[in-house]
């Protein structure tokens, strides 16, 4: 592992960046040339709101794979966390602007359909995050407070694993994964910080 790390560590985090940004935009490319099947917007949709809890699923991870594989993926969270932020964001134009289309309907189904109201709720809570996902805000708010803000992805990501198994058609063990992986990773969270959730 000690090699993995070093080579980890030779890696700069922008790649990251580049390598999600590069994908999210090869799969708006399929959508838009027919390469997403007969429903392109539904099936674009879908693979960004997916992408997004991979992501986050990813990000939480992080420190558990440090404490109990010895793997340091620490340079790549914040990375990580932004790429999960604009994917999820993604997901939501996609859905608002190329699906549903009207302000009125929009907001209808946030209020009449629990899945949207859910997901919609999950979405809501990852935007402070986003938009502090920099090194300007962490000094403007203080670690501290910046570490208290961010431990909204909890919420958030168990929120996304929530809207995903609702909205699946029938029983289906995919969207179940995604949650019981969010719930593992948030409760390891709590008991390493006795009861308490940490950052």
């Amino acid at each position: 592992m000690t090699r993995v790390n070093a080579g980890l560590r030779r890696v700069p985090a922008w790649t990251l960046y580049i390598a999600g940004a590069a994908w999210g935009g090869w799969l708006f490319w399929l959508g838009a040339t027919g390469g997403l099947g007969v429903e392109p917007i539904e099936a674009l949709e879908h693979r960004y709101g997916e992408l997004a809890l991979q992501l986050i699923v990813a990000g939480l991870a992080v420190t558990p794979l440090r404490q109990w594989a010895g793997l340091n993926m620490m340079p790549f969270r914040r990375a990580i966390g932004v790429l999960a932020f604009f994917h999820v964001l993604a997901h939501f134009l996609v859905w608002a602007v190329l699906d549903v289309q009207r302000l009125s309907a929009i907001w209808a189904d946030i209020l009449e359909r629990p899945y949207v109201t859910i997901g919609m709720a999950g979405f809501v809570l990852l935007i402070p995050l986003g938009l502090t996902s920099n090194n300007w805000s962490v000094r403007r708010l203080g670690t501290l407070r910046w570490r208290r803000l961010h431990r909204l992805v909890y919420p958030a990501a168990l929120l996304g694993a929530l809207h995903y198994v609702w909205l699946a058609k029938g029983f289906q063990i995919e969207p179940l994964l995604y949650l019981f992986a969010i719930v593992g990773l948030v409760a390891l969270r709590i008991r390493r910080a006795g009861g308490r959730v940490a950052r």
